[in-house]
C-alpha cells in the first residue's frame, strides 16, 4: 500500500525556516566558542602586574569567558620557572570579584581563572619558540580556532627591542589572527630617544599592532571627558571657549614621596613621569574640537595632533619647579652617590600653557604634579569667567540660579576628599546629561569642594568602580585604540615638552619641606606667559647637612668682575634687580632729557627680563621709550627666530610703546635679506644719527655667548669690533649665518651697559672672560668698555660659581 504524499501546509514551511535559522544560528556560537585568545604578561612578577594587570586580566576573563572566548594566561619572567611560579601564585592570591558577585560565585571563578593560568620563563630565543610551538599544541588538542595574541610589556623600555625581536620571529600568531603589542611608559626620555624607540620597534610591529598604555586615560572620570563634551554639545557649545572660560587646571598631588624609587626619578623627575603623558592626554581632550563621532578612534586622534599643532612653545619662565627636601638624601642612600652630591632633579613642576587657536587664545591651561604634597589628588577643573554683579546679599543666592556663584566643571579623577571619580557640575551652569553607567552621588554633610559646597554642583560618580588598567584591558582586547597613544601623538608630546626640560636640566629647584609644613612655598602665579612663585625665596647657595636656607640667608651680592661693578644672585633675583635698575636709568632718563633710548639683545636670556618688564613696572615710562635692537638675524622679522619676533612676543604686546618709538633693523628690504646693495646697516646708522644724541645710546643691554660673542660680533667674523662704522653686517658660526648688528665702537659711546650672564653653559667662558684683558678679536665680549659710561655685569650664581 502506497503512502499518501505529505500535505504541505503554508504555516509549515514557515516553522521550517525557524528551526533552520536556529539551528544555524547554534553553529554560528558553536564556531564562536572556538575562538582562542593566549595573553602573555611579560614581567608577571613585577610591581605592576602585582597591583593592577593581574586584576585587570581576570577582570577581563570574568567580562569575556561567558561570551563565547576561550583563554589562556602566560605568566613570563626571566625568573627561572620554579622560583618565577611561587612569585606569581603569591601575586594571583590578591585576586578579587566585584562587590555583587556572590563568594560561591567568585571561588569557582577564581579557580577556573587559576587553572588557566601558567608561568613561563621566557629569557632565550628558544623559550619563545617553545612559546609559541604550546600555543599552538594547545589550538590542536582543543580544536580551538585562533582569534588573537596580546603580549604585555610589563618590563623597562631597554628590554623592549629584544622581546620585540623574539615575538616577530618566533611568536606571531598564524594567518588570519591578530597580535596586539601592549607598551607601558615611560616611552623614551626626550623626542630624540622616543623617536630612536618609535623607529626600533617600527622594524618589528605595525602600528596598528601597538597599544601604547597610559594609564590615565583608563581613569574613569578621564574616559568620560569627551562622552561628557558629546552629550552636552548644545549647553557646551556657546561656553566651551576663550570667551566664557577664565582657566584650566589639570592636577596631580601625591602624598608619597620617591623614596625606594630614586633610581627610576633621578631619570625622569616629576615633568617626565606625570606632565608629558598623563596631564598632557588631559589637556588634549578638555582642548581639542570635538569631532562629529566621538566614538571614531582615527577621528579622535586626529584632533588630538591638531591641538598639538597649536600649542606654544614653552619656555623656562613657563614653568616654576620645586625639590622636597629630603629627596637627595634619598638618593644619596639609595644610589650610593658621595655626601657632596646634590640632586636638580624635580619632584614637583607648574607649568603654564597655551593653546594658540581661535577657541582657546589667551586662555590658561596650568597643568601641576608633585610628591610630598598635603593631599593626594587629581582633576581637571575648568573655571568659567563670572561678569555677573547681584544686588541682593550673599544669604539670597540660590546655588541653581544665582550668576555670581562660582561657575566651574570639574573631572574629578580620583582620591582628595570625595575619595573618587566624580563630574562635578556647577547648578548655575547647566544640569548635565551622563551615561546610565552614572548615577548622581551624595558626599558627606558639610563637604566642600573648590570653595563651594557639594550642594552647589550636580555630582555623579560611576555606578561601579573600575580600575583603570581593567578598563585599558578591555579595549585592547575588542581592538579599541583611541584610548591608546599613537606614535605620532607620542613624538607630537615629546617635541612639545623637550624644549623645557633642556631648558630646565640646570636650573635648581625650589627646597620644600614636605606635606602641610610646605605652607605656601609653592605657591605660584601666572602673568603674560610666564609663571612664578608667590613667595621671593632665594635658594640655598651650597646646601649642607644642616636646616635649609630661608628667605633671609642670602642676598644680592655685589662684587667687582673685569674691575667692573657686578651683581650676583639666583637668576629669579637677578632679573627683578635688572629690570629694576632699568625702570630708575629710564625714570632719570625722561626727567633730564625728555626720553630714553634703550638698546636691547635678542636670544633666550632676556626673555625673563622682558616679561618682568612687561607685568611688574608699571611706573615704567613706556611711552618715552624708544626700543631698539642690539643685533639681528637675517630672517623676516615675522620668523620666529627673529629677535624682534621675540621682542614682540615677551614685551612689546604687552605694553604701550609708541610704534613710531620702536626700531626694528632693516634686514628684508626689496624682497632680499641683508643683501649689501640695499645698505640696510647703513639706514639703520642713520636712524640712530638722527635719534639719539651723540649716538649714545642710555643703556645697552648685552649677553655673552659660550665663545665669548656679544651682540652678533663673532671671534671669528672681526667685522665690528673697530672702526668707523655703527652698524655692520657679520657672520655667525651658526644658523642662521648672516646677521646685523650695532658696532663695538658704538656700543662703547653708551652712557650704560649691562651684561647679562645666565646658566651653567655659561661657566667656562665667565672664568675665562675674568682673567682676559681687552682682546675683541679673540672674545669680543672683552673690548666692551664705554668710553665715558658704565659697565655692570649682571650674574647668576649658576653662571658666577666659576
Amino acid at each position: 500500500m502506497l503512502a499518501e504524499p505529505f500535505n504541505w501546509q503554508p504555516g509549515m514551511w514557515k516553522v521550517l525556516i525557524v528551526v533552520m535559522c536556529v539551528a544555524l544560528l547554534g553553529c554560528l556560537q558553536a564556531q564562536e566558542l572556538q575562538e582562542h585568545v593566549s595573553i602573555i604578561l611579560l614581567g608577571a612578577t613585577g610591581d605592576l602586574a602585582k597591583k593592577y594587570l593581574w586584576q585587570g586580566l581576570f577582570q577581563l576573563y570574568l567580562d569575556e569567558a561567558g561570551r563565547g572566548h576561550s583563554f589562556s594566561f602566560h605568566g613570563a619572567a626571566l625568573t627561572a620557572p620554579k622560583q618565577g611560579q611561587e612569585l606569581m601564585a603569591k601575586a594571583l592570591e590578591s585576586l578579587s570579584c566585584p562587590k555583587d558577585m556572590a563568594p560561591s560565585h567568585c571561588a569557582e571563578e577564581k579557580d577556573q581563572f587559576l587553572q588557566l593560568s601558567r608561568y613561563r620563563q621566557l629569557k632565550t630565543a628558544e623559550d619563545y619558540q617553545a612559546l609559541n610551538k604550546d600555543i599552538e599544541a594547545q589550538l590542536q588538542h582543543a580544536g580551538l580556532r585562533e582569534a588573537g595574541r596580546i603580549f604585555y610589556f610589563s618590563v623597562p623600555p631597554f628590554a623592549y627591542a629584544d622581546i620585540a625581536r623574539n615575538i616577530n620571529s618566533s611568536c606571531r600568531p598564524g594567518p588570519g589572527a591578530w597580535l596586539r603589542v601592549v607598551l607601558e611608559k615611560p616611552f623614551g626620555h626626550d623626542h630624540f630617544s622616543a623617536q630612536q624607540l618609535a623607529t626600533e620597534l617600527g622594524s618589528f610591529f605595525q602600528e596598528e599592532e601597538m597599544y601604547r598604555v597610559d594609564h590615565y586615560l583608563g581613569k574613569q572620570a578621564v574616559a568620560q571627558i569627551l562622552p561628557f563634551r558629546d552629550q552636552n554639545r548644545k549647553a557646551l557649545d556657546s561656553l566651551w571657549n576663550r570667551h566664557h572660560v577664565e582657566r584650566v587646571e589639570i592636577i596631580m598631588k601625591e602624598t608619597v614621596d620617591a623614596e625606594g624609587r630614586t633610581s627610576f626619578y633621578e631619570e625622569y623627575g616629576v615633568i617626565r613621569d606625570v606632565l608629558q603623558n598623563h596631564l598632557t592626554e588631559v589637556l588634549t581632550l578638555v582642548a581639542m574640537e570635538l569631532p562629529l563621532n566621538v566614538s571614531s578612534a582615527e577621528a579622535v586622534l586626529r584632533h588630538k595632533l591638531q591641538v598639538f599643532q597649536a600649542l606654544r612653545g614653552l619656555q623656562r619662565g613657563s614653568a616654576v619647579v620645586g625639590q622636597y627636601q629630603s629627596y637627595s638624601e634619598q638618593v644619596r642612600r639609595e644610589l650610593q652617590k658621595p655626601d657632596s652630591f646634590h640632586s636638580l632633579t624635580p619632584t614637583f613642576a607648574a607649568v603654564l600653557v597655551h593653546v594658540d587657536n581661535l577657541r582657546w587664545e589667551g586662555v590658561p591651561f596650568i597643568l601641576m604634579s608633585g610628591k610630598a604634597l598635603d593631599e593626594r589628588v587629581g582633576y581637571a577643573r575648568i573655571l568659567f569667567k563670572n561678569q555677573a554683579c547681584c544686588v541682593q546679599s550673599e544669604k539670597h543666592w540660590a546655588a541653581a540660579q544665582s550668576q555670581c556663584l562660582p561657575r566651574q566643571l570639574i573631572f574629578h579623577i580620583g582620591h582628595g576628599d570625595l575619595g573618587s571619580s566624580a563630574v562635578l557640575v556647577s547648578r548655575n551652569l547647566f544640569r548635565p546629561s551622563l551615561p546610565s553607567s552614572w548615577k548622581e552621588m551624595e558626599g558627606p554633610p558639610g563637604l566642600r569642594l573648590f570653595g563651594s559646597p557639594l550642594s552647589d554642583y550636580y555630582a555623579y560618580s560611576p555606578v561601579q568602580e573600575r580600575g583603570a588598567h581593567s578598563v585599558l584591558l578591555s579595549h585592547i582586547f575588542h581592538g579599541r585604540k583611541d584610548s591608546f597613544i599613537t606614535t605620532e601623538n607620542l613624538l607630537a608630546s615629546w617635541g612639545f615638552w623637550t624644549p623645557l626640560l633642556e631648558s630646565l636640566a640646570h636650573k635648581a629647584p625650589r627646597l620644600y619641606p614636605g606635606g602641610a609644613e610646605s605652607g605656601r612655598l609653592l605657591d605660584f602665579e601666572f602673568s603674560s606667559g610666564r609663571l612664578f612663585f608667590s613667595q621671593q625665596q632665594p635658594e640655598q647657595l651650597v646646601p649642607g647637612p644642616g636646616p635649609a636656607a630661608m628667605p633671609s640667608d642670602f642676598q644680592v651680592l655685589r662684587a667687582k668682575y673685569r674691575e667692573s661693578p657686578l651683581v650676583s644672585a639666583w637668576s629669579e633675583e637677578l632679573i627683578s634687580k635688572l629690570a629694576n635698575d632699568i625702570e630708575a636709568t629710564a625714570v632719570r632718563a625722561v626727567r633730564r632729557f625728555g626720553q630714553f633710548h634703550l638698546a636691547l639683545s635678542g636670544g633666550s636670556s632676556p626673555v625673563a627680563l622682558f616679561q618682568q618688564l612687561a607685568t611688574a613696572h608699571y611706573g615704567f615710562p613706556w611711552a618715552h621709550t624708544h626700543l631698539w635692537l642690539v643685533d639681528e638675524r637675517c630672517v623676516p622679522l615675522s620668523d620666529p627666530e627673529s629677535n624682534f619676533q621675540g621682542l614682540q612676543a615677551h614685551l612689546l604686546q604687552h605694553v604701550r610703546v609708541p610704534y613710531y618709538n620702536i626700531h626694528p633693523m632693516p634686514v628684508h628690504l626689496q624682497q632680499r635679506l641683508c643683501a649689501e646693495e640695499d645698505q640696510g646697516a647703513q639706514i639703520y646708522a642713520r636712524e640712530i644719527s638722527a635719534l639719539v644724541a651723540n649716538s649714545s645710546f642710555d643703556l645697552v643691554l648685552l649677553g655673552m655667548g659660550a665663545d665669548g660673542h656679544t651682540a652678533s660680533l663673532f671671534p671669528q667674523s672681526p667685522t665690528g669690533l673697530d672702526g668707523e662704522q655703527l652698524v655692520v653686517l657679520t657672520t655667525s658660526p651658526s644658523q642662521p649665518h648672516r646677521r646685523m648688528s650695532l658696532s663695538l665702537p658704538l656700543i662703547n659711546r653708551a652712557k650704560k651697559v649691562a651684561v647679562l650672564v645666565m646658566g651653567r653653559m655659561k661657566r667656562e667662558i665667565t672664568a675665562l672672560v675674568s682673567r682676559v684683558g681687552c682682546e675683541p678679536k679673540k672674545w669680543p665680549i672683552s673690548g666692551v668698555l664705554p668710553h665715558s659710561g658704565q659697565l655692570v655685569w649682571y650674574m647668576d650664581y649658576d653662571a658666577f660659581l666659576a
